[in-house]
């Protein structure tokens, strides 16, 4: 499903570094920066809350949207990580998409502002 998700994002014009955990996507928030962070949230080793609560420490403009087939675990997401986008499973790849764009719009608006 990484894969596809990486090509979907690819193919509209975003720069993809792709990883299968949160524990791989540490060290490359240490050593860049990155726009957005899109993560599932049940994961091996380090889950998808506790990614998006370590790039809050290391990279805090970061944006995240999490991805989720559980219902349960969309609540403790939006609870945990408020201004974070939850997109359910199963979506569409242009869903995907579309709220990627939304991210950065909501972005771009709220420099402005």
């Amino acid at each position: 499903m990484r894969a596809y998700l990486a090509r979907a994002l690819e193919k509209a014009g975003y720069d993809v570094v792709a990883v299968d955990r949160g524990t791989d996507a540490v060290p490359l928030l240490e050593q860049q920066d990155f726009d957005l962070l899109l993560s599932d949230i049940v994961m091996p080793e380090m889950d998808g809350i506790e990614l998006a609560q370590k790039c809050a420490e290391l990279s805090p403009r970061t944006k995240v949207m999490f991805i989720t087939g559980f219902a349960a675990v969309s609540l403790r997401a939006s609870r945990e990580q408020p201004h974070a986008k939850v997109l359910s499973k199963p979506f569409h790849l242009r869903d995907l998409v579309l709220e990627v764009e939304r991210v950065f719009e909501d972005q771009a608006e709220a420099s402005l502002s």
